[in-house]
């Protein structure tokens, strides 16, 4: 019983950002129903159990190019809250599903957008992936240290933070103000105005003068030496994190230097030195001796975990911060509520596998998918 029990939701299926929506809405307790086009090949994942953003929600299987595939998206949008996609703009409205004929049909639906470069601009057509959203939105470049070129962040910040998430706030926002008003609207959300989003904070300390445009040079990005990663003797990292004045204190107190004579903390001219000097000091031990000594304290320090060690730590195991499910191990749905908690409804699931059975649940006559699965509208 999620805190979105209740709420019906299409997802015409794709990759990577949207997905991720999906996926958060559907551990929120959401009843969302994944639309998966006829593959033409095996795909990225021949086993599914382990695409894990495709949790929690049935899959049915429509040929959208089918003249009745897109009436029969329309049929599920009589029933539904939402519908969301992450097509490159002008590809719903080709196939008969934009957002003002879904609209017509059911006033109150909220109808999600996800593209890359927005809908509007030069570059609104064009192909792209998170790296060249969050590259043209100014969140890139900071990453990485001096010297260096920028490092890829994964695909964290602009598929997952400035795409899915966005759009999945961005659903329930709508939903929340359908409440009020009794009409649905469309929710327009890119990854590259969410990347640009989630820098606001630097934007403003840059331009105040606090932030030097050179990479690896500041507080937080590998420039001090209270913030940042260390090798240890066995060869792994930890990571610092202590730039509040007491808990840098606190951390050189534990390191051994408390007693030393040093230049201020936020002089930089003075971290080159002190990262150096730190480096040494950690290479001196491993990285479960230094565990020892800083784990649990307030000098801001954690190891530096794989995804295989995190999922065995002894405080993610307490937290629950990963669970299992049908043998495969995965984030635990969050955030948590005390009175709705979220919960993974089920594994990823085949494409298609519950087209019989989601259908006859939405309202689809039995005799009708038997008529649609033999004129290969569905499978």
């Amino acid at each position: 019983m999620g805190p979105l029990e209740g709420i019906r939701l299409i997802e015409i299926a794709g990759l990577g950002a949207a997905p991720f929506a999906a996926m958060m809405l559907a551990d929120l307790g959401a009843e969302v129903l994944r639309v998966e086009r006829p593959a033409a090949g095996p795909g990225v994942w021949p086993d599914p159990a382990f695409d894990l953003l495709s949790r929690g929600r049935r899959c049915v299987c429509i040929d959208l190019k089918h003249p009745q595939g897109g009436d029969l998206v329309l049929e599920l949008v009589d029933r539904a809250d939402g519908l969301f996609e992450g097509f490159r703009p002008g590809v719903m409205e080709r196939l008969g599903l934009g957002p003002e004929t879904c609209l017509a049909r059911n006033p109150r639906l909220v109808y999600g957008r996800l593209t890359g470069w927005g809908r509007e601009g030069p570059m609104a057509h064009a192909a792209g992936h998170d790296l060249n959203y969050i590259a043209l939105a100014g969140a890139l470049d900071p990453i990485g240290r001096r010297g260096q070129p920028p490092t890829p962040p994964l695909n964290l910040v602009g598929d997952f933070g400035g795409g899915g998430l966005m759009l999945a706030y961005g659903m329930v926002c709508a939903l929340l103000e359908r409440v009020r008003s009794g009409r649905g609207q469309v929710v327009d959300a890119s990854m590259l105005e969410g990347a640009a989003a989630l820098m606001t904070v630097h934007h403003g300390v840059q331009q105040a003068g606090f932030w030097s445009d050179e990479r690896g040079t500041n507080m937080i990005d590998s420039g001090s030496h209270f913030y940042d990663v260390y090798r240890t003797a066995d060869g792994k990292y930890v990571s610092i994190a202590a730039f509040e004045p007491r808990f840098y204190a606190e951390l050189l107190e534990r390191l051994g230097l408390e007693d030393e004579e040093r230049l201020p903390q936020l002089d930089r001219a003075s971290w080159p030195e002190w990262k150096a000097r730190l480096a040494a000091l950690f290479a001196e031990k491993t990285r479960d001796e230094w565990c020892e000594i800083l784990e649990g304290t307030d000098a801001c320090f954690a190891p530096v975990l794989s995804m295989s060690e995190a999922r065995e730590h002894p405080h993610n195991r307490a937290q629950g911060t990963f669970v299992e499910v049908e043998g495969v191990v995965q984030p635990h749905p969050t955030p948590r509520f005390s009175r709705t908690p979220p919960r993974i409804q089920r594994p990823p699931a085949r494409v298609g596998e519950h087209t019989r059975e989601a259908l006859l649940d939405w309202g689809v006559s039995g005799e009708r998918v038997a008529e649609l699965r033999e004129a290969r509208v569905v499978a």
